[in-house]
């Protein structure tokens, strides 16, 4: 019995992939624009090393990487830009008749160790943390199973096969979505090192101020709105800036109404954490800050003014060191930990700042109360100080030297 065997019908291991591409033109290079699946991320980009980092990009951020990771496992919603990679010249594109050569078939040879026909241009800390957290749920899961075949207990058994259904429902939900790749077609080593250049120097980053207006997942940000609508802030919050400079006729940016909003909740330098932020009611929040405002407004005569409109912030900061997003964040810290440790309320908080209001004139006098006590440390020295120091440590310091003015009040006040 003789037998044809057909050679076209037998191949070797598939070490590659096909995609539907787009071929168009920008700066004068082929570009081929298609979509990965998040599990193919590895196998078609290259996978940056933190501790071998690429020659004509810049060293990868594990911790950066890793948080993407975690933003894509717990966000369902999750949104990121295109990848941007350069083909060295091993892809192949086979165009589908009628398209006119804009549509077909693009071929990229799997990356293999260092070998690949591609190299990364933008998006390193996304493939990376893809590739990250793709894999610490697989082996969470295999954890789980081995975990499993060792329990006898039927209790324990459902337990553990519920926690694996769960992270089983987040790895097949990552394996169905995908992210959109843009790759060019460029083989000169020193023009693909300019144009990560180009891409870095032209991407125009976010401000604080606008990531505090849009940036849902953090409550500080979430109720922005609603906070600003209090009299001492209406029309008095600049949405875009995040520095307050000498002619900026607002009180504070948005940026400086979640400083202020993580103050009253956690104190000065508190941060709010996942499980704080799940704990934390928008309306409670809310009503916690608009309290601290009244406290504000009712305390100090300058900010009464303000919310009434009758004193320009301008001019708040040119005699007040009200003025300052330093000494608010310091008062808002003040307000947080008489309220938590001295069992004070609105009104006995009122009261106090009633105390601090004659010493607030800006700049600081020699012989203020800033100047003749532990405060001294937490102001530049010279005579035209009109803010307190604003690192970390030293807010911290000046909220404690205040908090205990509550209780053993200097001779001055």
């Amino acid at each position: 019995m003789s037998i044809e065997i057909d050679a076209g019908k037998i191949s070797g291991p598939q070490r590659q992939s096909t995609f539907i591409a787009q071929r168009s033109t920008q700066g004068g290079r082929v570009v081929y624009t298609i979509r990965i699946p998040l599990t193919s991320l590895d196998v078609i980009l290259p996978l940056p090393d933190p501790d071998q980092p690429d020659p004509d990009n810049r060293k990868v951020d594990s911790r950066h990487a890793k948080l993407f990771g975690e933003y894509i496992h717990l966000h369902e919603s999750w949104v990121a830009p295109t990848l941007l990679a350069r083909d060295n010249g091993g892809c192949t594109f086979v165009e589908i008749p009628g398209t006119d050569g804009r549509i077909g078939y693009l071929t990229i040879p799997w990356a293999i160790g260092a070998l690949s026909p591609l190299s990364n241009i933008d998006g390193q800390h996304r493939i990376l943390g893809v590739h990250l957290i793709i894999r610490i749920l697989g082996e969470e899961i295999k954890k789980i199973d081995r975990e499993i075949t060792r329990t006898t207990k039927p209790e324990k058994i459902e337990e553990l096969t519920t926690s694996r259904d769960r992270l089983a429902g987040h790895l097949k939900r990552l394996e169905n979505e995908s992210v959109g790749v843009d790759i060019y077609v460029e083989p000169n080593n020193v023009l693909a090192r300019q144009m990560f250049v180009d891409v870095a120097d032209n991407a125009k980053g976010i401000s604080s101020a606008l990531k505090a207006r849009f940036d849902s997942s953090k409550v500080a940000n979430r109720i922005l709105d609603r906070v600003i609508s209090h009299a001492l802030l209406k029309g008095k919050v600049d949405l875009e800036q995040d520095r307050m400079t000498a002619k900026n006729p607002n009180l504070m940016g948005a940026k400086h109404v979640a400083d202020l909003t993580r103050g009253v909740a956690v104190g000065v330098s508190g941060r709010i954490g996942k499980q704080r932020e799940r704990e934390l009611a928008d309306e409670v929040m809310v009503e916690m800050v608009h309290g601290f405002l009244d406290c504000l407004a009712d305390g100090f005569k300058d900010l009464a003014a303000v919310a009434e409109g009758t004193l320009k912030p301008l001019d708040l900061r040119a005699q007040s060191l009200l003025g300052s997003i330093g000494m608010l964040r310091v008062l808002a810290g003040v307000h947080h930990e008489l309220r938590e440790n001295h069992d004070a309320n609105d009104d006995d908080i009122i009261a106090f700042f009633t105390k601090l209001d004659p010493h607030m004139n800006a700049p600081v006098a020699g012989d203020s109360i800033w100047r003749n006590t532990a405060a001294n440390s937490d102001f530049e020295s010279g005579p035209t100080t009109s803010a307190p120091i604003m690192r970390t440590q030293n807010l911290i310091h000046l909220v404690k030297v205040i908090v205990g003015w509550y209780t053993n009040p200097p001779a001055q006040l």
